[in-house]
């Protein structure tokens, strides 16, 4: 009994945290976030450029999925190499069991071959809960007018095998693609998978 209170607790507060997420064609909210050196990053800096944000938790076999086949680091460095920033965003809370201080992640993101502009650390998980994020991943595109192109999830296959990565739609890829030709984005929003963030 304590377990389905528990589970049915856990989905009420991830369907209020999705309540308050953000949809393509709004402006992305602006936030500041210290990096791994302690260094603030803020969005709004970053205006007139593509910002890619991805939902981390190195504690995820989601997230491991997409960094043990080197996914991610892939997609990091391929659209990093054209001008896109990638923001990766770890919001679970100081306290909890998976939290990873910077020197952590600093040393996971080595191992996997992480390649973003920078990771961040949302210790509060203000972040998070203001753009709605409810997995890891879960991810969002940002034109440089400010405007999110592209919210849901990384690819079309919902699982934790490393071989679902080469036969899966890339809707990331795709997204950037196309914003990126000047084109409207096909598929602007999909619903994420994952684990869900630990807020």
């Amino acid at each position: 009994m304590k377990r389905l209170s528990f589970l049915l607790a856990s989905l009420l507060f991830a369907a209020s945290v999705a309540a308050q997420s953000v949809n393509p064609g709004q402006p992305a909210p602006d936030f500041a976030l210290p990096d791994l050196s302690g260094k603030s990053v803020k969005l709004s800096d970053l205006k007139g450029k593509y910002v890619v944000l991805e939902w981390v938790n190195p504690e995820c076999p989601y997230v491991q999925k997409h960094y043990n086949s080197a996914n991610m680091p892939k997609l990091q460095k391929e659209f990093g190499g054209k001008r896109v920033t990638w923001l990766t965003i770890n919001s679970t809370r100081e306290g909890h069991s998976e939290f990873k201080s910077p020197q952590q992640m600093e040393a996971w993101m080595k191992k996997t071959g992480g390649a973003p502009a920078a990771t961040l650390l949302d210790r509060d998980s203000k972040v998070g809960k203001l753009y709605g994020a409810v997995t890891t991943p879960h991810m969002y595109i940002i034109d440089p007018k400010g405007t999110l192109v592209y919210v849901g999830a990384i690819d079309d296959k919902r699982s934790t095998r490393l071989e679902d990565v080469k036969t899966a739609k890339n809707y990331v890829r795709t997204a950037l693609g196309e914003t990126m030709a000047g084109k409207p984005v096909s598929t602007a929003s999909t619903t994420p998978y994952g684990c869900t963030v630990k807020y």
